[in-house]
This record gives structure tokens, C-alpha cells and sequence, in this order.
């Protein structure tokens, strides 16, 4: 049985050309990675660098303002955990769509 509500696709501009961060002069293989999913980076990119309201946000986005500010959260704790404590980064998987496409 399934629980929980029907999961919406995340609307986002675009898969990032660069998919992966990590501490310089440390190998990868010696790094813990976090894993941040596109919409989280997307809802990272529209309130963060494109300095849009939420509500504006998730509207882009296809979503409520709070399942933005859910993403948001989780991305920003991601983020901030590979900053301080040196972890990689990579960017993959989630649950969106592209713009534009059906």
C-alpha cells in the first residue's frame, strides 16, 4: 500500500552543465558526497541567485510555496554541510520536468 500524497514534478529550466563540486587537492575517493537533486539546485538558482520571491519561485517551478521553501531547506542544508565539513557535491536525479516540455 502505498502512503503519502502523489509526489508533483518539479518544473526547471535545465540539467546543470556542471553536475559535480569538490574540495581542491582532496581525491574524490576520499570524499564524502552529498547529493543535491535538480530541483533542489533549481529552487537554490530562482530564490538564491535570481533573488525571486518564494511565491514567484514556486510558481516557476510548477509547485506550492511550500514545497519550494521544502526544497530550498534541503538543498541549503546540503550546501552548507559540503562547505564546512569538505564534502563533494554532485548534482543529479530528482523528480522534474524541463520547461517547456510535457
Amino acid at each position: 500500500m502505498v502512503r503519502g500524497r502523489r509526489r508533483c514534478l518539479r518544473v526547471v529550466k535545465g540539467v546543470p552543465e556542471v553536475d559535480y563540486f569538490k574540495p581542491r587537492g582532496i581525491p574524490l575517493v576520499e570524499l564524502q558526497v552529498n547529493s543535491l537533486k535538480v530541483e533542489e539546485l533549481e529552487a537554490v538558482r530562482l530564490v538564491d541567485f535570481e533573488c525571486l520571491e518564494q511565491e514567484e519561485a514556486a510558481s516557476k517551478m510548477g509547485v506550492s510555496r511550500r514545497t519550494l521553501a521544502r526544497d530550498l531547506i534541503s538543498a541549503r542544508k546540503k550546501i552548507a554541510d559540503a562547505l564546512i565539513t569538505g564534502k563533494a557535491i554532485e548534482i543529479k536525479g530528482g523528480f522534474y520536468k524541463m520547461r517547456g516540455r510535457k
